[in-house]
Formats: C-alpha cells, structure tokens, sequence
C-alpha cells in the first residue's frame, strides 16, 4: 500500500455540499496511540477535499483553520465539505470529517481572490539558506511511533535544538490510492509534524513522561507551496499552566509560502 488512504465511494448531496467515504491504511496510524489516525494526514485528506470541492479557478485558498475535536480513530470515516459564506471574491468552506457516529475535525478554509500584486510584493520572513538535499538525514524522528511516521524522510539543520530549529520532511506516499496528489495536499499533509520537531523536553520522551498533543492546527498561506519537500522553521515554548504553542515558518525549495500555529494541552503521558 502507497497511500494514506482509499477512498471508497463520493456523494454529491442535494443541498450542494458533497460527502467521501474513506479508508485509511496503516501509514495514517498516529504516534499518541496505535488505535488512532496522525492529525498530519488527516489534515492532508482534509485539505485535498476542501481543494476540489466546487473550485473557483480565480480563487485560491489562503488559510485553514482546523479543531481536533478528540481521538481521530484509526477506522472508517467520512468527509463532508459544504460552502459557509459562497462569494465572488471571499468564500468560506467548510469539511468535516466524522467517525463512529462523532465529528473529530472541523476543517474551514477561506478562499480568496488571486489577482497580480507582484508591483507590491515583499516578504519579511527569509529563505532558509541550505536545501534539503545538502542536509544529512535526522533520526530524531523514529522516537515517534505509528505508520505516519514512519512513512516520511526527514533532514535537519545541525543547529536543531529543542525548543528551536529546522527540519525538512517528504514523504513520497500519495494521500488517495489511485488518485493525483498535488503539491499543495502533500505538503499541507505534513505540517502538524511540526509540534514534534523539536520538543521542548528533548527526544528523551519515555523519561520526560510529558504529552504535548495540540487541540488545532491554523495555516496561513501567502502564496501556494509547491514541490514535495516542506521546510518547517519552528520554535515551540511552553507555558507555566500546562499550556503550550508551537509555531512555524513553512518553506518549500522556493523560499516561505506561510506560517503555522498549534496550541498544546501539556499533560503527564499515561
């Protein structure tokens, strides 16, 4: 198997939203628990429904904002992507994804109108300045568990700590079975990974004993990524009252394309 997921059947609804039955495969399993789904593929098979839901070719989205609603089972489940706020040149969508009878993600993502501003264009967030390929593989990541990942390969700057730095991270599994992936889901479907680049209780996670699962995941996007390589520059600081905020500049070969947010629940790991 070479995907994250197959999708079983696809249903367009009478009041205009639209409904995917899927499978996930063992490279969807998270690392918090064997029985449940990684938040980073999940967001990926979100993301690649909210794409293609009724698209608008002068409209691109430019922001989704994502709530884990609890566990997200490793079993069955089903998506369903409405329109919120339709319009010509701001629109609000809206997928759901529901499993055993519950909603575990509420997914909404504005699409906003794309026009030519290159007279005005500038940045304040700077290109990293080696690629990934001339950085040497990072184990650090096989101190998480779960199929997730271990379906990704992952490179780091040696100036990675924690609390602080940056990692690189492919995959080269497609998130539909038999279906396309473009650049935009692939590497949407790697950004929660974020969160676990570089903990704040180091790679010792057995001794620490401290759980810092995040409850959202919001991703703004400037322009849209491309490539198969997502560039993540994070830096992760926790509170004092058992909460925490991961936050990252995303990057692909070309330089940033957005930013990300994830605020944790940090708790004793049972």
């Amino acid at each position: 198997m070479t995907s994250y997921y197959q999708c079983i059947s696809r249903e367009q609804q009478q009041d205009g939203s639209c409904t995917a039955h899927y499978e996930p495969t063992i490279h969807a399993q998270g690392a918090w628990n064997e029985h449940e789904q990684h938040m980073a593929p999940a967001t990926g098979i979100l993301a690649h429904e909210l794409e293609i839901f009724a698209p608008q070719p002068h409209l691109r989205i430019a922001r989704i904002s994502l709530d884990i609603l609890g566990l997200i089972p490793l079993q069955a489940f089903s998506i369903t992507t409405r329109s919120i706020r339709p319009g010509k040149t701001i629109e609000l969508i809206e997928a759901v994804m529901s499993s055993g009878g519950r909603d575990c993600i509420i997914a909404r993502a504005w699409r906003l109108i794309s026009q030519d501003t290159s007279n005005i264009a500038g940045l304040e967030d700077h290109a990293l300045t080696a690629s990934p390929e001339s950085l040497p593989i990072w184990p650090g990541m096989s101190i998480w568990p779960g199929g997730f990942i271990a379906s990704t390969t992952a490179v780091s700057d040696p100036e990675r700590r924690p609390g602080k730095g940056v990692v690189w991270l492919t995959t080269a599994y497609d998130m539909v079975e038999g279906e396309a992936t473009t650049d935009f889901v692939r590497l949407m479907g790697l950004v929660d990974t974020a969160n676990g680049v570089v903990p704040r209780n180091g790679l010792q996670l057995a001794e620490t004993k401290l759980a810092f699962p995040n409850t959202d995941l919001q991703i703004h996007m400037h322009r849209l990524p491309e490539g198969k390589w997502l560039g993540i520059e994070a830096v992760q600081q926790y509170g004092a009252d058992g909460i925490g905020l991961t936050s990252a500049v995303l990057h692909d070969k070309r330089g940033p394309f957005g930013r990300s947010e994830q605020i944790l629940t940090l708790r004793p790991m049972v």
